[in-house]
């Protein structure tokens, strides 16, 4: 499977970036549950795993939180590379807002 990784940089403390991070998540799975099936999120510490289905293809990754960067790794289905640039850049645009 096709990779995606983003790194936002942020000055808020691993502390903080995690506990907004965890509300995200949290919002976005209560928001778009009726889209999603098979969701799963796991966190240990300031490490997560995700995983969820859409129209049928499976989505998974890994994140890591830091003092000053917030990391998202994920394998996405070879039927959306066409829209990774607009994925990444939809993902870039959330994490940077929600980091400010």
């Amino acid at each position: 499977m096709p990779r995606l990784t983003v790194e936002t940089s942020h000055m808020l403390g691993e502390e903080e970036a995690l506990r907004r991070l965890k509300d995200k998540v949290s919002a976005l799975k209560e928001t778009y549950q009726g889209h999603f099936s098979d969701l799963r999120e796991e966190w240990d510490g300031n490490t997560f795993s995700f995983g969820f289905k859409a129209a049928g293809m499976k989505v998974a990754g890994r994140g890591m939180v830091a003092a000053s960067q917030v990391r998202l790794d994920a394998e996405l289905p070879l039927a959306v590379m066409v829209f990774k640039r607009m994925i990444q850049a939809r993902i870039n645009e959330e994490l940077g807002s929600l980091l400010t």
